[in-house]
């Protein structure tokens, strides 16, 4: 045991901890990132023996939404890619455990030494006309700069739960710096200003260079390949279990106590359904809801289903918060996030090409080689579409003669420019159709589409974290009153914090193994660039200048 961890406990508290620690079990709701993490922190932290580790997933793999499969002839899919940055703290501190798929490093020291060699650095943000604008000027009028000024200053709690369109006159959402942060971030006019506000703190320092995506840091592969894999193998290599196909459905309690308990967990497997009964020592750490859930996969010639509610779920990670937190105000509130799919919902693509026409074209028109572009954004689209060529190969074992790209559209219900169908009803061939047409590419246009396999994928609650939302409806981490109980993920409330990122998912990981298992331990703070002058003056020179 790291009993040096426990400085400052009382004795007391120290002997019940190194129980728990010695002989408790630690069960973890869903295989996310946050699970993963979770379990490393606590065979890396508390020396929990991994053979005392199960996670209970409901579908057949690792990951969550850090996904990615596929081969070269049925064609690969990537439903989305977080962005990373140098200032992820947590997710590098875990990463800096877990060696490479090869042995030859750390996670981390392969993601910064790979953006040394590959910085992104953006010659075409945006593309109008079918011509590359580099290093877009903003737009921004001075009511917009003092408008995000205010926001920037306002506590988070004046904000409540209103839109950020709320906050700005009309205008505002059609300059290039809304253009590019929508498209970055994902964000909507009718999102959570409080959340805007946190990316606006949260990414001061990158916003010198933004129009041209500087400081934005990618991984070697599609991160599954680079961050999941090498996490899963690490996990596997210490004993941890991996229970799939196990979906949890409810909690039983023990309020007999001081404080409340987890007394069991109920799930499903093989259409049974199952109670996993908890001792005095054991845990539970749950992942709230899900972003990729109810996730809908079309093909070249066939549109993606279009989900509706969270009865599409099949891992029932939004039924389970609803269950647990009807009546426990402390579990928050999930209808919030769930059930406003209108509000959160867009579709992304992959593309799989045989043929190196569309990529070398692309390379011509916006200068940059595949893997240092970043986001190309056509403004013009009616579905606000922008496509990624990541650096080839994006997927380990991915032929050389073969390239993948990505895209997505935030207005799935709008007819395209060219295509007379909402994106969401849309095939991959359409798709690929409309994204040629705001290249201008007419040439060779048949050629690509006879050889593009390209699959859309809607998602119904992409952005449902990104809703409106007020103090109380994320629960805290390690909810009031409970004994063996945390939440992880991104609908658990992490103050400063941004959602929609991994470093959100691992910080609430680490916050939830050191606060279950009280050990004088925190997660690294989150960089706060807005109280570095330096910082504040960069941003507001850039904002203002541009």
């Amino acid at each position: 045991m790291k009993r040096s961890d426990y400085a400052g406990v009382s004795a007391l508290t120290r002997q019940a901890r190194d129980e728990a620690i010695d002989s408790g079990h630690f069960y973890l709701v869903g295989g996310g990132i946050a699970s993963l993490a979770a379990a490393a922190f606590l065979i890396r932290d508390a020396d929990v023996p991994g053979c005392r580790i199960t996670i209970l997933e409901a579908l057949g793999d690792a990951g969550g939404s850090l996904d990615g499969a596929g081969t070269p002839r049925d064609g690969y899919v990537v439903r989305g890619g977080r962005m990373l940055e140098s200032k992820y703290l947590c997710t590098y501190d875990l990463f800096d455990s877990i060696p490479t798929l090869d042995g030859r490093s750390s996670v981390t020291k392969q993601i910064f030494d790979w953006n040394t060699t590959i910085r992104t650095s953006s010659k075409a943000r945006l593309v109008r006309d079918g011509k590359r604008e580099d290093a877009p000027a903003y737009g921004l009028a001075e009511s917009h700069l003092l408008t995000l000024g205010r926001l920037s200053f306002e506590p988070e709690a004046l904000l409540g739960d209103s839109r950020i369109s709320d906050h700005f006159d009309a205008d505002f959402f059609d300059t290039n710096f809304w253009i590019m942060w929508c498209t970055t971030f994902a964000f909507q006019p009718w999102h959570s200003a409080a959340e805007f506000r946190r990316y606006l703190l949260r990414f001061a320092h990158m916003t010198p260079g933004f129009n041209q995506l500087h400081g934005i840091m990618r991984t070697v592969y599609n991160q599954y390949d680079s961050m999941v894999r090498p996490l899963r193998k690490w996990l596997d290599e210490h004993g941890v279990v991996f229970r799939n196909h196990t979906r949890v459905v409810d909690l039983r309690y023990d309020e007999s106590g001081e404080l409340n308990r987890v007394a069991a967990i109920v799930c499903e497997h093989d259409n049974r359904r199952d109670e996993i009964p908890l001792g005095e020592h054991d845990k539970v750490i749950v992942t709230l809801g899900s972003m990729t859930a109810g996730s809908s996969l079309g093909g070249t010639d066939r549109p993606a289903a279009c989900a509706g509610n969270d009865s599409n779920d099949s891992s029932g990670a939004w039924a389970l918060w609803k269950t647990i937190a009807a009546g426990r105000t402390e579990f928050g509130h999930p209808s919030v996030f769930a059930d406003h799919v209108d509000e959160s919902r867009w579709l992304s693509f992959t593309a799989t090409l045989h043929d190196p026409t569309l990529f070398s074209l692309i390379r011509d028109l916006t200068g940059n080689v595949p893997g240092e572009g970043g986001l190309i954004t056509f403004p013009q689209s009616n579905w606000l579409a922008s496509i990624v060529l990541p650096h080839q190969p994006h997927f380990i074992g991915q032929p050389k003669d073969v390239q993948v790209l990505w895209g997505y559209g935030l207005f799935v219900d709008r007819p395209g420019n060219f295509i007379a169908k909402p994106m969401v009803e849309c095939t991959g061939r359409e798709i690929m159709t409309e994204l040629l047409r705001h290249l201008k590419i007419e040439a060779q246009a048949q050629r690509i589409l006879d050889d593009a396999i390209c699959i859309p994928c809607v998602m119904p609650f992409i952005t449902s974290q990104f809703l409106r939302r007020k103090r109380g409806d994320r629960p805290q981490v390690v909810p009031e009153g409970w004994a063996n109980l945390a939440f992880v993920g991104q609908f658990c409330e992490l103050p400063n914090d941004v959602v929609f990122t991994v470093e959100y998912s691992i910080r609430s990981a680490q916050t939830a193994v050191y606060t279950l298992l009280g050990l004088n331990r925190a997660a690294p703070a989150v960089y706060k660039g807005q109280h570095d002058p330096r910082v504040v003056y960069g941003a507001a020179s850039e904002l203002r200048h541009h």
